[in-house]
């Protein structure tokens, strides 16, 4: 095809979709509840098998379906989409995930054209609804990418009031990507050493001072070579989507105002002079569905202020923080129900995601299509905010009541903790799901 052909054929593909948008009726032609977190304006992306077909594929949600692209690449006929549709038959995003944001934008625009109430190439079709849609109670989930690279950062005004660097630039710091789970997978409690008393030597045994830390996480898209930064004004186009992150940890050392507050296991006894090891590599649990950056656009909120002005390599002015309200809660076998006990927002960040992904690759470092970059411990400014145990329940010395009769200082065996967020739309929601993960005893050689 010329390129003046392939230039018209773009140019009609997105004037439909304009004239499209300007017209459709915002809503599905499946039943979704106002308060799903997969309404119409959402449709994450996910990998997902079914006891019929236990291949992993590449599924989007919607309600309380799956769909499933693997079945449905023939509807879709934009002009990226339509010369690279093998991307939709992969188990993994990735190559998704690094064909870049025309081609995301392209497929969005698309899904939500063919789901609206007003358009009947799905709606009318049952045989290819009995091959693309699946309840999603009866689908399996799994890692929405191949992860080959992991990096949390720590970012969280609130959860660090201790920024004599902090605030100069986000502080990351390399993890692994082996022991990334998919949310329901348990989580097995660390074995390690400690030095509960300084003045003896370190034991061995099962960490006692387990923790969770609410964090959110980024999709990295395309990649960049090498010994060439990404910069800021070119960063959004490097960003896929994000989920809810659970980066359990045998806790971690903090600052109280100018009280230092250690915990005494695994990770306080490791942590001079490099940094945490054992104690932040065990496991990091994912929600299973990437909500988009496009999804997430409408309710960006101004990036807080930032003092002193980073240096100039770091600034942008375009928001890129987001409204997103995020809830802990904690449930074990003596408790009905599981009890809430975090209700803090994503816009609680210090450093946005663009400020992340520009610093890590400042020095060149080349990061690649699903990589994930953790967002920190998430914190608000009240109590009820914090977004760790060791804040909660500040290091032990307060006991947080769960009620009929529960307690907790950190987590037990057997505790499972169920982390959710979502954003609110007039009379929609655009949702994460959840990310949760049961404790299993320490292992136990035998």
């Amino acid at each position: 095809m010329s390129c003046e052909n392939q230039k018209k054929e773009k140019e009609d593909f997105y004037k439909a979709s304009r004239k499209w948008k300007n017209n459709k009726i915002e809503m599905s032609f499946l039943n979704v509840s106002p308060d799903s977190h997969f309404s119409i304006h959402n449709l994450p992306y996910g990998i997902f098998s079914t006891s019929s077909n236990p291949k992993p594929r590449i599924g989007v949600a919607i309600g309380e379906y799956v769909l499933d692209l693997s079945e449905m690449s023939d509807l879709l006929t934009g002009p990226v989409i339509a010369k690279r549709k093998s991307v939709l038959h992969e188990s993994t995003l990735n190559s998704f995930m690094g064909l870049g944001p025309q081609a995301w934008k392209e497929m969005r625009d698309s899904l939500q054209r063919i789901l609206s109430s007003n358009e009947g190439v799905l709606r009318d079709n049952s045989d290819l609804q009995s091959r693309c849609l699946h309840r999603q109670s009866d689908a399996t989930m799994h890692l929405p990418a191949v992860i080959g690279d992991y990096t949390d950062f720590y970012s969280s005004k609130n959860h660090a009031t201790n920024v004599g660097t902090m605030v100069h630039l986000p502080v990351g710091y390399h993890g692994r990507a082996s022991s990334v789970v998919v949310s329901g997978t348990p989580v097995r409690r660390p074995m390690g050493q400690t030095r509960p008393d300084d003045t003896k030597p370190p034991v061995f045994g099962p960490c006692r001072l387990l923790d969770f830390e609410l964090e959110m996480a980024f999709f990295c898209g395309p990649g960049n070579s090498l010994g060439e930064p990404i910069s800021v004004d070119k960063a959004q186009d490097h960003i896929f989507g994000m989920v809810i992150m659970n980066d359990w940890s045998d806790t971690l050392d903090i600052y109280f105002g100018s009280l230092f507050m250690t915990a005494r296991d695994i990770q306080k006894w490791e942590y001079v002079p490099l940094g945490p090891f054992l104690g932040k590599n065990f496991s990091t649990t994912i929600s299973p569905w990437v909500v988009t950056m496009d999804a997430l656009q409408d309710f960006a909120v101004s990036n807080p202020i930032q003092e002193p002005t980073p240096l100039s390599y770091l600034q942008h002015k375009d928001p890129y923080t987001f409204d997103v309200k995020l809830e802990v809660a904690l449930g074990c076998e003596a408790l009905k129900n599981p009890v809430t006990i975090c209700s803090t927002n994503l816009k609680n960040m210090y450093w946005t995601a663009k400020q992340q992904l520009v610093h890590h690759t400042v020095t060149g470092c080349n990061v690649r299509p699903g990589d994930l970059m953790g967002s920190g411990t998430i914190s608000g400014e009240t109590p009820d905010s914090y977004g760790s145990m060791l804040e909660l329940c500040w290091k032990g010395t307060k006991p947080l009541d769960l009620g009929q009769g529960v307690s907790r200082k950190f987590l037990q065996d057997g505790d499972e903790v169920i982390m959710t967020g979502y954003c609110q739309g007039n009379g929609y929601r655009v949702g994460f799901g959840e990310c949760k993960g049961k404790i299993l005893p320490a292992f136990q050689s035998h």
